[in-house]
């Protein structure tokens, strides 16, 4: 076996020396490659144990990559289409939105249009068999749920499933099908005249989906728009040019790149954007990235909008993706994103230090600059000019907002946080809407009427105290009240997802969102032009 094995280096060395001219063995001879070649063939040959040559192979590409900055990776084969499929705008499967409830799957909302949908399959309903196999009770995680319902489009699975006050268990059988991955999370109008579009990523199908969420809001009177980035970790490049570029001028500079190996390139508005005129607000936070940071950019140095929020997480490399034989990838940076002021969107940072990198949004909550604006401060040296009206913006990495809008520490109490991370919210609201569905909805016959006139009650309360209970959370009648006005927004508006979809989730949670409130009272006032132009 291990003859075989130094056979197989001695050929692969061999075949890399002939495979090119007498001047280019040289190089190879001698240099760095040649060490990493002869290291590899000297542990598969020497080394006390049998060894993977693939795990050895994978930790030197993993090793080299992290001295490098903190946003070159590898992944393996089996993991690439898991990191893509959020992006490439579907999946393969049989079209459901789910939550786990007591080792339970149940059923939050069937796509609209999708498979399971077709065939009957309704919000609240408790999927007990998977192809004759009980899957209820068998502590399943979410790759094991993943596993059983996804797989190639025209196949078909068997489901049996248990819903509120039908006896029995009912069968459906499911026909597989491509299933929408959707960029935009919500849409809706703030008033007569404003629109609100929240964006979670960048991806194959976010301009699309950007079009008809813009079109839809305009044919309801929309004039203004909010567009919302707090969270988006940003995605494709070109998804981000496409969405800055309806909203800004022929010959308007979106981004560059620019690279040791990858020469300046630039990206420009065409003209034929539908969202040219009217006013415009970009929403952001620590956790904005990447493509985000590019649409955010864009307007700012055009001038043709107002950023509110805080500044963004300064993520400006551009990879390139490397695909290896045997279908891992590598994502390489090739060049740094600019503004079209010229600002460097990447924060700095030390090769190889990723924990320091990783730190930074404690940096920035210990330094005050979350919380105190008084406590921003930057160097002349970061002083640059918007493109039209000679505004001064700041580099220095991310996106530095127009009007800054402090973090509020003290509305999230340690209770309300503990209730979140230990799912006793999310818990709360899945049985109560299973238990409360139809008796809700008759009374609450529109969404309207229901963000109006609906309020959590104790039997809500009540609920959520048996979850914490059984969480072992630790609260008293203070704590609890303290927490209450955020509990009742998030616990309001998780309902309203259950029963409708996210748009309504965001308007009521987004009452919770001073980011948020702000840019709707900031659209309104009279002087908006005028932060344009200062």
């Amino acid at each position: 076996m291990k003859n075989n094995k130094v056979c197989y280096v001695i050929i692969l060395l061999s075949a890399l020396l002939t495979s090119h001219p007498v001047s280019a063995q040289d190089n190879i001879i001698g240099s760095p490659l040649h060490k990493l070649i002869l290291a590899q063939s000297a542990i598969t040959q020497l080394y006390v144990e049998d060894v993977n040559d693939s795990v050895v192979v994978e930790n030197a590409i993993k090793g080299m990559l992290e001295k490098l900055d903190p946003h070159s990776s590898y992944t393996p084969a089996k993991e690439v289409k898991a990191l893509t499929e959020p992006l490439e705008g579907n999946f393969e499967g049989i079209g459901i939105q789910y939550n786990i409830l007591d080792d339970t799957l149940i059923v939050v909302q069937p796509v609209s249009g999708g498979p399971s949908e077709k065939v009957g399959i309704q919000a609240g309903d408790r999927v007990i068999t998977v192809n004759d196999s009980i899957i209820a009770g068998k502590h399943l995680s979410t790759d094991d749920v993943k596993h059983l319902l996804r797989g190639p489009k025209g196949s078909q699975v068997k489901l049996g499933v248990m819903r509120h006050g039908v006896k029995g268990i009912h069968e459906f059988t499911v026909t597989r099908d491509k299933i929408p991955v959707f960029s935009i999370d919500a849409k809706y109008m703030v008033d007569a005249t404003v629109g609100y579009i929240r964006i979670n990523n960048f991806g194959a199908t976010t301009h699309a989906e950007f079009v008809n969420a813009v079109k839809e809001l305009q044919s309801q009177g929309m004039h203004d728009l909010i567009v919302d980035l707090q969270s988006n970790g940003g995605g494709y490049l070109q998804a981000a040019v496409e969405i800055a570029n309806e909203f800004l001028d022929r010959g308007d500079m979106i981004v560059f790149t620019e690279g040791r190996a990858a020469p300046r390139r630039e990206y420009r508005a065409n003209g034929e954007g539908i969202l040219r005129q009217g006013k415009l607000i970009v929403l952001t936070d620590s956790y904005t990235a990447s493509a985000s940071e590019i649409v955010a950019g864009a307007v700012q140095d055009n001038d043709r909008g107002i950023i509110i929020g805080r500044r963004t997480f300064g993520k400006g490399l551009v990879q390139r993706p490397v695909e290896l034989p045997d279908g891992a990838l590598i994502r390489l940076t090739t060049a740094h994103y600019y503004s079209p002021s010229g600002r460097c969107i990447q924060r700095p940072y030390e090769k190889g230090n990723r924990q320091q990198y990783d730190r930074e949004m404690l940096t920035r909550l210990n330094s005050g600059e979350l919380t105190n604006p008084d406590s921003i401060h930057f160097a002349d040296s970061l002083r640059y000019i918007t493109l039209k009206n000679h505004r001064t913006v700041y580099g220095g990495g991310g996106i530095m907002p127009d009007v800054y809008v402090p973090l509020d520490t003290t509305a999230i109490t340690p209770l309300y946080r503990e209730l979140l991370a230990k799912s006793c919210v999310t818990q709360t609201c899945i049985k109560y809407v299973e238990k409360n569905r139809t008796s809700i909805l008759k009374q609450y016959k529109t969404f309207d009427a229901f963000r109006n006139d609906y309020s959590i009650g104790q039997d809500v309360i009540t609920l959520l105290l048996q979850h914490a209970d059984k969480s072992k959370v630790e609260y008293n009648d203070s704590t609890l009240a303290a927490a209450r006005p955020m509990l009742d927004i998030q616990l309001k508006a998780l309902i309203a997802r259950d029963l409708w979809d996210m748009s309504q989730y965001y308007q009521i949670s987004n009452i919770n969102n001073a980011i948020y409130e702000q840019a709707a009272r900031t659209i309104k006032e009279k002087d908006y032009y005028d932060k344009l132009s200062k």
